[in-house]
């Protein structure tokens, strides 16, 4: 993998972030300003909080009390329960770490930890908000990550961090306690929460100065989710998704925002799926272009040798013989005509481009375009059991168990599904027309022709597929050429791509979208139709409520004169948001289509950050208009 390369050089960084691999300096840059200062950049817990470039960390712990011993918490992740462990509640974070805040219930125990910066100083606040008798202890652990350079020291309960370039102090506040059992190897300071306690970097301070420098950060953020039109508190929640998602990778220097902290610590440090990743980008592109250009690029940069964007790009294994959803052109170009950097788009083009060929060379069957998975002629053959099988293919669309598939044949010969597919084939007839754009923003007009060309022999096969009896766009199975019966929120992906006339559009949207025997409902948009059999199961692509399905659903509505539909899709997405974000600091993977449940099944990650999406529709449905 082209990856592999900068592994090498990354572990030669002693700070700071990599340089860009593509050769760009305002590329460089970015990531040089994203890796400045403190926020919650350890994947491994969401109680540490990490000064870059330099690597020092401070944690905190909470020490538990009872006759008969105790327990140590220091790495946590959000979601879980108070019975089977600590059931953390994420709050607000901004996306900078200005000021971030959770509350955690475990032991007993009920607890609010904040954060704040005051200047280049970092403030933490620990509040006990429910304790049991034997009052807890919170540690502050300052050490230093990923073999950074820099020693720490502590004298006179004042910790002393020596880095390359500076020296940072630690200085605590509250009723000292006596904690030196607790399972910690570097310095730490302790405190007693029968009250608050505090830490502060730079100089002492009281618990009443860094109460105030909280108060003040609070401010600061809740002032910036001022939006025409829209909740601050739902600009608060889209905004936390990502800041609690965002972390800094060691491996090679530099700041992304995978799907989630659980499963960049399962897969070993990040992994960053494919159309979740661009998806990031768009989200953080509500709230400034760094963060936006970061995971946009940065994903591109995870391009396979074969040419394209792969399925997931982990810290050990990428997916080398699948690709996922294609929708980099839409996500790059909507993210330029934002901020009109033209460097974004020509960092952008050639992995868009040989990964927009790639789909024509490599999932193309009788015209039309089908999910697939390849061999590799590598052990990742034998390390992926799906590759070269349907459920490779499967995997390739995202949807990893949708009914749509089952009885779906897999040609092991040519390495496709046998069925053309209409969510397919409509982001990529849109990624043409994207990537025909960026081309002609660039100046490349042979490569325009081509996308336009590729484009309208696509969108004409897409045509096909519609069937005047049911008013609706069909996957077809390519073995016998009938249309299939089962349907999901792809079957009106061809709205994105602008193929419907005014008059089909509104035939799909007045019969199956607003329908409530089919898609309409309280909580939208199930990702099969309520009348289907496999909506009772409720599990994972089989009948829940997903962010990005409801999220292309809305930008496909945005090309045709359906401003009633598009607005209630915005507002109910954004009800099903925050129902669990208002009762339990959760932004879900995907949603129960029948009760808006969150938490009712395993297969939910409980922040996964582009449930987002569902409020990233309404802050949009309440933008200016924007010159494109």
């Amino acid at each position: 993998m082209r990856r592999l390369a900068s592994a090498f050089t990354a572990l030669a960084l002693a700070a700071g972030c990599a340089a860009s691999g593509d050769g760009s300096r305002e590329y460089a840059a970015t990531q040089e300003r994203l890796c400045r200062g403190w926020n919650t950049w350890n994947t491994n817990s969401v109680f540490s909080q990490v000064l870059l470039p330099e690597g020092l960390s401070v944690t905190v712990g909470l020490h538990s009390l009872s006759l008969f011993g105790g327990r140590y918490l220091s790495l946590a992740q959000p979601g879980g329960t108070a019975k089977d462990g600590p059931r953390v509640a994420p709050g607000l974070h901004a996306l900078d770490g200005d000021y971030t805040d959770l509350t955690v219930e475990w032991m007993g125990m009920r607890v609010r930890i904040q954060s704040a910066h005051s200047g280049g100083d970092l403030l933490l606040l620990v509040t006990p908000l429910e304790v049991p008798a034997f009052a807890p202890i919170a540690d502050f652990e300052v050490g230093m990550l990923w073999n950074r350079p820099g020693g720490v020291g502590i004298e006179g309960g004042v910790i002393t961090a020596g880095l390359p370039s500076r020296r940072v102090r630690v200085f605590g506040a509250g009723i000292p306690a006596a904690d030196l059992s607790i399972p910690a190897s570097t310095p730490f300071l302790s405190y007693s929460l029968a009250g608050e306690a505090g830490v502060s970097t730079g100089r002492a301070r009281s618990l009443e100065e860094i109460r105030r420098g909280m108060a003040a950060a609070r401010g600061r953020l809740e002032a910036g989710l001022a939006r025409p039109g829209v909740s601050p508190e739902t600009v608060g929640a889209v905004e936390a998704a990502l800041g609690w998602d965002t972390i800094y990778d060691p491996l090679h220097a530099r700041v992304i925002s995978p799907v989630s902290r659980s499963w960049s610590v399962g897969w070993g440090g990040y992994v960053l799926f494919d159309w979740d990743t661009f998806f990031a980008g768009s989200i953080a592109g509500l709230f400034g272009r760094d963060l936006a250009y970061a995971n946009l690029v940065e994903m591109l940069r995870e391009e396979t040798p074969g040419g394209f964007v792969p399925n997931y790009a982990g810290a050990r294994i990428s997916s080398l013989d699948r690709s996922e959803p294609p929708v980099g052109s839409i996500v790059v170009l909507d993210t330029y005509r934002r901020f009109r950097d033209r460097w974004l788009l020509e960092a952008a083009f050639g992995p868009l481009l040989r990964w927009n060929r790639w789909w024509d060379e490599r999932r193309q069957v009788d015209g039309y375009l089908a999910w697939g998975s390849d061999p590799t002629g590598t052990d990742y053959d034998r390390q992926d059991g799906a590759v070269n099988t349907l459920q490779g293919a499967k995997y390739e669309s995202g949807l990893d168990n949708s009914p749509m598939y089952d009885g779906a044949t897999f040609d092991a010969a040519t390495h496709r599904m046998q069925m053309a597919d209409v969510g397919l084939m409509s982001l990529y007839v849109a990624d043409c027309d994207a990537l025909s754009g960026i081309a002609r923003v660039l100046g490349r007009g042979a490569e325009a022709a081509e996308l336009t060309a590729r484009s309208a022999r696509y969108r004409s096969r897409l045509a096909t597929l519609w069937s005047p009896g049911r008013h609706l766009y069909l996957n077809r199975d390519l073995r016998t050429g009938m249309p299939s019966p089962r349907v999901s929120p792809t079957n009106f992906y061809p709205l994105l791509a602008g193929v419907p006339t005014a008059e089909q559009a509104r035939q799909m949207v007045d019969e199956h979208l607003m329908n409530p025997d089919e898609f309409w409902g309280e909580w939208v948009l199930p990702s099969v139709p309520r009348s289907d059999p496999a909506f009772g199961d409720q599990q994972y692509w089989r009948g829940r409520v997903w962010g990005p399905m409801n999220f292309l659903v809305y930008l496909g509505l945005r090309r045709y004169d359906l401003p009633g539909a598009r607005a209630a899709l915005a507002r109910r997405s954004e009800a099903l948001l925050m129902r669990d974000w208002r009762a339990r600091g959760h932004i879900h993977e995907n949603y129960n289509a029948s009760t808006g449940e969150g938490d009712d099944v395993t297969s939910s990650d409980p922040f996964y950050h582009w449930g987002a999406l569902l409020g990233a529709m309404e802050m949009l449905e309440n933008e200016p208009p924007r010159g494109d």
